[in-house]
């Protein structure tokens, strides 16, 4: 029985496909049964991403994986599964890009902080892709506009495209080259359309958005990796209706919007929340304009709500 190295890139439970290194060898493993008793919490033992090594019997078609790489990095959802702490999207990722759009359907501001406070928690350089502009018209435009310079303000990459018309793909394929990218956002926002659009011999699914509920129908139900053309691999994902804040104290969360972190030194209080406290540097520079108001809000509106089920479970669309 020979050992193996290679790399997860689709994972649908119990089944896993693995690229072995250093060939196009692609191969379906199932997962040794000890490795789901090593402490792991969350309802996902293995994750696309994941280096792994695989036991391959002479000839088979089949191979077992026997044990899972250090992770340099992971990205998390809130789990379903009330019995499990969280579900692992994907890890190894060089960069997430957050879809967003600004109709059909609405993405909040809420959301998209919630997506890059996530990120920063887990140390995976994130951008903004404000897609389906071609949609955007009068007042719309407007808010394209303002919610660019807010996240590019803060030092956030944001690209603005639209498959339908080709906008803004040839810089969208060139920050992709030779990088593993993950896409997320609401379901309906065009994660698969800029994919195929990008490669279109992947011709993923995609969903129609709702006309009762202005939100897109799920058609990713598992996650894969793509290769691309242009040397790096996607990470295709379904939507996320809810991006829970695990593993992240109340205490930290400042930690995770640059452009507060980078004015609490100067705080009167080491320990100042950010919230109440005389002599805040934050609050000052909300009132003085150097932080958006729209993420200081957010700020404190997830810090006081940081224990409420309602913040857990809510998407604040």
């Amino acid at each position: 029985m020979e050992l193996y190295s290679g790399l997860v890139i689709r994972s649908t439970g119990g089944q896993n496909s693995v690229k072995l290194d250093n060939t196009d060898r692609v191969i379906e493993c199932s997962i040794r049964g000890k490795i789901r008793l090593k402490g792991i919490r969350s309802t996902n033992p293995i994750v696309v991403g994941d280096h792994v090594k695989v036991q391959i019997e002479e000839n088979a078609e089949q191979g077992v994986i026997v044990s899972i790489d250090e992770r340099r990095n992971y990205i998390i959802r809130r789990s379903i599964n009330l019995s499990k702490e969280s579900h692992i999207l994907a890890s190894n990722i060089d960069q997430v890009f957050l879809v967003a759009t600004i109709s059909e359907p609405t993405t909040t501001l809420m959301f998209i902080d919630r997506v890059l406070i996530t990120a920063e928690a887990y140390s995976i350089p994130a951008k903004i892709i404000f897609n389906k502009v071609d949609l955007c018209t009068g007042p719309l435009l407007d808010k394209l506009a303002e919610y660019v310079t807010t996240y590019e303000e803060i030092g956030y990459k944001c690209l603005i495209t639209s498959s339908t018309k080709g906008i803004g793909i040839e810089e969208l394929n060139a920050e992709m080259s030779n990088k593993i990218s993950m896409f997320t956002g609401h379901s309906g926002v065009g994660k698969s359309s800029l994919i195929n659009t990008i490669e279109p011999g992947l011709t993923l699914k995609v969903g129609a958005i709702s006309d009762a509920h202005s939100q897109g129908k799920h058609t990713t139900t598992f996650a894969s990796m793509l290769e691309l053309n242009n040397g790096g691999y996607v990470v295709d994902t379904p939507g996320i209706r809810a991006f829970g804040l695990l593993e992240i104290d109340r205490e930290e969360l400042s930690h995770y919007f640059p452009e507060i972190f980078a004015k609490s030194d100067n705080c009167k209080f080491h320990n100042c929340s950010h919230i109440h406290e005389p002599g805040c540097k934050v609050i000052e520079a909300v009132e003085n304009g150097e932080i958006p108001f729209s993420r200081y809000d957010n700020y404190a509106t997830i810090y006081l709500d940081k224990d409420d089920e309602k913040y857990r479970t809510d998407d604040y669309a």
